[in-house]
């Protein structure tokens, strides 16, 4: 005698007992527990969770096909917990992004900024892959930052404002303390770059900056010390 099946074929199911079914289960979690989940899983990874992670991970409550019938799609779960599709961001995602963390911080975002703040933003591989350089993607949020001739003119600046305040012209190691502590500054390899790495590079970035100390009536010594007015 034939063994009788112990569970009916899918297309016996009835559709509504179904759909019933199905909405009940997606009635244990709330919109706003899935993306806290989602959220947590992203502060443990350090970066925006793919569903194999999300899976992946054994302090998660919430299947990923859970989360998508919540959200219609696991990109659109994502963006409702502030964690943008590390894939399938659009510009104008990624330049809001941007903005957001320019606000967060007072200042334009720096690279260090966006690895700092992983899981919040896709990583700065994906800006310079979409926009040529992170630089360009700054300057299309609209945050001011200076390039080519101007970039060099601000280092300057910065230099001039930085011999000041240690009574010399920077040397290559002051300009890299100076950048811990201040990331608006570019780093020193940054300044180096600028003047095409050639041999003396950072004595020719020395001499731009005692230049535009003598225009704003400072006296810089041969030693490269900044003389005190009588």
């Amino acid at each position: 005698m034939p063994r009788k099946p112990r569970f009916r074929a899918v297309a016996e199911i009835d559709p509504r007992k179904l759909a019933e079914f199905q909405a009940g289960i997606r009635k244990r979690y709330t919109d706003d527990q899935i993306v806290g989940e989602l959220q947590a899983s992203a502060e443990r990874l350090g970066r925006s969770p793919t569903m194999r992670e999300f899976a992946a991970d054994t302090q998660t409550t919430v299947h990923p096909q859970t989360v998508i019938e919540h959200f219609g799609s696991w990109n659109a779960a994502k963006r409702a917990a502030g964690l943008v599709p590390r894939r399938f961001a659009t510009r104008e995602e990624l330049l809001g992004l941007l903005r957001d963390l320019g606000e967060e911080l007072g200042r334009p975002p720096t690279a260090r900024d966006i690895d700092e703040h992983k899981g919040k933003l896709p990583s700065k591989s994906l800006y310079w892959h979409t926009f040529g350089s992170l630089t360009t993607a700054l300057r299309e949020a609209g945050f001011d930052v200076p390039v080519g001739e101007e970039r060099l003119e601000r280092a300057v600046e910065q230099g001039a404002a930085l011999a000041r305040r240690l009574g010399r012209l920077p040397k290559f190691a002051d300009w890299a303390e100076a950048r811990k502590a201040d990331d608006s500054l570019l780093t020193e390899w940054q300044v180096y770059r600028l003047l095409d790495a050639r041999r003396g590079a950072w004595s020719t970035f020395q001499f731009l900056v005692r230049e535009l100390l003598e225009q704003q009536s400072v006296t810089v010594a041969g030693d490269g010390t900044i003389k005190k007015k009588r």
